[in-house]
């Protein structure tokens, strides 16, 4: 008998909800019932660095704290396969791991959730607002200098738990992960996209595999979605020029119009929101190929960083 897919995951609510949006397209694609599914694939639940950890990320090694012991468990034959939300990914991947498929895109666009329901620009000046992300707090005292930002960390019932405590007036979550969970009904305001640039593939979920691997990559292939795996050839292309470190705030956000017609907007903002660079890419891609995106996100992430210099992208 052959043995089941091992799927590696993190334990939260959102990975797991993810795996199981993964699980039912693999079904689909191989027309397995529930049961078959079951006998098909095992669940197995990775305890990562940044789940354990207390201080802010950008404090103690970034967002590669999510992924690591993934990539480890991969890269040791533990597992077969990880679900990944693709932001929290490094821009460059160990050798000998790829991601193999990216499901359909969910909306990238911030969620503002708030303890009076109310939009964004009604919160009250000096009220504080969660967030341990630095490229959201850039973004929120860019649009409003005039609100407190406070250090805000934990899974998204945490973190709704406390901003129905009052602890915080007010926060942001990735509308993705909102959706994901049901908790739709939660969000005051969806922020549109030109005002707040979403982090680096922000709403993709990447299925990461050892290279040499070729079953597994050929089971999943048929998950992938062209239109998201282009987006996010993009970006990723753009953030890894960029070189950015954990405490660098960087967004960027690839678009196609059709299937040829690419719009990309890429910044970096300094910490406190002060200021910001910004470039933009439109382009018609034609072919099959990646060539083009993977030049178009390194070339924007060039010029950025020509535009910014270095004072943004400091080291401490």
């Amino acid at each position: 008998m052959q043995r089941p897919l091992r799927i590696g995951t993190r334990g939260s609510k959102l990975a797991l909800a993810q795996v199981a949006l993964v699980r039912n397209a693999l079904a689909d694609a191989q027309g397995w019932d529930q049961a078959a599914l079951d006998d098909a694939t095992d669940i197995m639940v990775i305890r990562t660095s940044g789940d354990t950890a207390t201080r802010r990320l950008s404090e103690i090694g970034g967002k590669g704290l999510f992924v690591k012991e993934l990539e480890d468990a991969l890269l040791g034959k533990r597992i077969d396969m990880a679900v990944h939300s693709m932001k929290d990914l490094m821009a460059v991947l160990p050798s000998g791991l790829v991601i193999t498929a990216t499901l359909p895109r969910e909306d990238p666009s911030e969620a503002y959730l708030s303890t009076d329901g109310l939009p964004f620009a009604s919160l009250g000046q000096g009220a504080s607002v969660g967030t341990s992300s630095p490229r959201r707090q850039a973004q929120i005292l860019r649009l409003r200098p005039d609100v407190n930002v406070v250090p805000f960390r934990g899974n998204v019932d945490t973190r709704l738990a406390k901003i129905k405590a009052g602890e915080v007036a007010a926060t942001f979550l990735a509308l993705a992960g909102l959706k994901r969970l049901s908790l739709d009904n939660e969000i005051s305001e969806i922020i549109d996209v030109k005002d707040m640039l979403p982090a680096i593939a922000q709403g993709a979920i990447g299925l990461q595999t050892r290279q040499d691997d070729g079953q597994t990559r050929s089971m999943l292939q048929p998950l992938n979605d062209r239109a998201t795996q282009r987006a996010v050839t993009v970006e990723r292309a753009f953030l890894e020029v960029l070189e950015g470190n954990c405490r660098t705030p960087i967004a960027g956000l690839a678009q196609f119009a059709g299937t040829d017609s690419l719009t990309f907007r890429g910044q970096v903002l300094l910490p406190d929101g002060t200021d910001l660079r910004e470039v933009t890419r439109m382009a018609i891609v034609s072919g099959e190929g990646l060539a083009e995106l993977l030049r178009i996100g390194r070339d924007a992430g060039l010029e950025l960083k020509r535009m910014a210099g270095p004072r943004y992208f400091a080291k401490t």
